[in-house]
């Protein structure tokens, strides 16, 4: 958070700083991330193209000089690839990117951030789509870019440096699990001022590491030889997704973290080869992940958004400034909730609701072009709370039974990510909810006004539940139909921006929830229907 105005957003996500270029290539760095434009001089190749960008939909608009300097000056990888080439083909390029991209680009002005040109370079060696490729393929290239045979892959990884060896974590070993959760604990995501760090429990990572399926292979560590610490991780649970009507079997890449110590070491493109050689030998050549750099190439873009749920709290730990000329009685009234919902049949959901739940979100997820193919059993791994010793509640569904047919019409859930609060003398935790999955049969009747007046109604109950449940701040992106109720139950815009990425898959891009103006808009919606944590 640069200045006071930047503490109103909720927690930003970011890797620890990194001392040499090979941190950025992980997909998870810095994630929902926002610091100020980059105020330096232009490069000379950026000249003709200061005003030439086209708009999601294609037609040619201008951006004016200096926007479009501060997108190139965060977006390293993007300013290195034009930087190669002569102005005309740069400028045909650039006018083939979606604006809503560049626009997200200026979410990245850290410096922190844009260390990325060996990230750069490490991409271009990846069956990923390039920068200058064609901006929106037809429906018939889409499909993955590079065929691969597993008989011709390797069946062992790459050395690594001196003093340092792989390792398969396994997560059902208590002990194992407690060195991921403290890994990551210290050296994974905390914002630019060092304020606030994510907290991942262990419940939390038996959740995300754990869905059916799993495998143990997937969850890659490094250790150092001498002292067996553990000191870098990465990854990856087996999953299906649908992009626009086929279906791909995919690995959901996550936790790419490396000590903050080792980060000149050059390890993260090691990683990502590593995980990626293990996927292969099991026969899934696909993969997905999110970052909050821009890196070759976004097939989606969301914006964060942030509902105050104790504001006097956020306030008390830097996210939320007093506005000018209000007070703090103002502020919590504003952000005040009703003490009860509204919906009659608005219950937790149980085991007997899985069935109903499967069906009515798979129908539901159908309206989206890229969205999650769930299996009756993901369903109540993700969605089913059930209570165990010594674990944490990590995520809580709620449905709604029609009280005379017993039908489920709605569902409604959410996940909790805590952050640790650095230096604060009355708080140690800020408790975030993140909206996840939701649905309603009211998307089926045809009508877009009567599904905005039910969805503000239930994810209004859901803010209400996650009060009552002792949250501070609740999280949403602006992807699913989430541009219908954001603005409207008082969200905030964040500083951060999601990027969604296909590895050796092409696809033309889909909507992200965003306009040109980077604002929530319901005509861009459509496009991301999946939930990456």
């Amino acid at each position: 958070m640069s200045d006071s105005k930047d503490k109103g957003k909720a927690p930003k996500r970011r890797e620890d700083d990194a001392e040499d270029a090979g941190a950025d290539t992980s997909p998870d760095s810095s994630k929902g991330i926002l610091t100020p434009p980059s105020s330096s001089s232009p490069e000379p190749y950026a000249d003709p193209m200061d005003d030439v960008a086209t708009s999601s939909s294609g037609a040619t608009k201008k951006i004016p000089a200096k926007m479009l300097e501060s997108v190139l000056e965060s977006n390293p990888a993007l300013k290195n690839e034009l930087a190669n080439m002569d102005q005309e083909t740069a400028t045909k390029t650039l006018a083939n990117i979606d604006i809503a991209q560049l626009l997200t680009g200026l979410s990245l002005g850290s410096g922190k951030n844009q260390k990325d040109m060996a990230s750069y370079k490490f991409w271009q060696t990846q069956p990923v789509p390039r920068f200058d490729d064609q901006a929106n393929p037809t429906p018939s290239n889409q499909g993955p870019i590079k065929m691969i045979d597993p008989e011709k892959v390797s069946k062992t990884p790459d050395p690594l440096l001196e003093g340092f060896e792989w390792c398969t974590l396994d997560l059902t070993n208590e002990s194992e699990l407690r060195e991921l959760y403290e890994l990551l604990n210290n050296h994974y995501v905390e914002d630019d001022n060092a304020m606030f760090r994510f907290a991942y429990s262990e419940s939390f990572l038996h959740w995300a590491l754990m869905s059916p399926g799993w495998k143990k292979e997937w969850h890659v560590g490094v250790r150092a030889t001498k002292s067996r610490k553990l000191v870098a991780s990465i990854c990856g649970v087996p999953t299906e997704i649908r992009v626009r009507g086929e279906r791909i079997k995919v690995t959901e890449i996550n936790f790419l973290c490396i000590h903050k110590k080792l980060r000149a070491k050059r390890l993260a493109p090691v990683l990502i080869k590593e995980i990626t050689r293990r996927c292969y030998v099991n026969g899934i050549f696909q993969a997905i992940y999110t970052g909050g750099v821009i890196l070759p190439t976004p097939v989606s873009s969301c914006r964060y958004y942030h509902r105050a749920l104790d504001w006097l709290k956020l306030f008390e730990v830097g996210f939320s400034p007093l506005p000018h000329g209000s007070t703090k009685a103002r502020q919590i009234t504003r952000n005040q909730l009703p003490t009860t919902t509204s919906i009659p049949g608005l219950r937790p959901m149980e085991s007997k609701d899985v069935d109903a739940v499967h069906e009515l979100l798979e129908r539901y997820l159908l309206r989206f072009d890229m969205n999650q193919a769930f299996t009756r059993e993901e369903i109540d791994h993700w969605l089913v709370y059930k209570p165990q010793p010594g674990k944490e509640q990590v995520v809580w569904a709620y449905v709604v039974e029609d009280p005379e047919t017993k039908k489920i019409t709605d569902f409604v859930s959410f996940y909790n990510l805590e952050s640790t609060v650095i230096d604060n003398e009355k708080h140690d935790l800020v408790r975030a909810a993140y909206l996840y999955y939701y649905a309603s049969e009211t998307a089926f009747n045809d009508n877009a006004k009567a599904l905005k007046a039910r969805l503000q109604v239930l994810i209004n109950d859901a803010l209400i539940c996650a009060r009552q449940a002792k949250f501070d701040v609740f999280n949403a992106l602006t992807s699913h139909d989430n541009p219908m109720f954001l603005e409207q139950l008082k969200f905030g815009a964040g500083d951060g921006q999601l990027h969604f990425y296909l590895y050796n898959y092409r696809t033309a891009a889909v909507p992200g929830g965003i306009n040109d103006k980077n604002q929530p808009d319901e005509k861009k919606m459509g496009g991301v229907g999946i939930v990456m944590l």
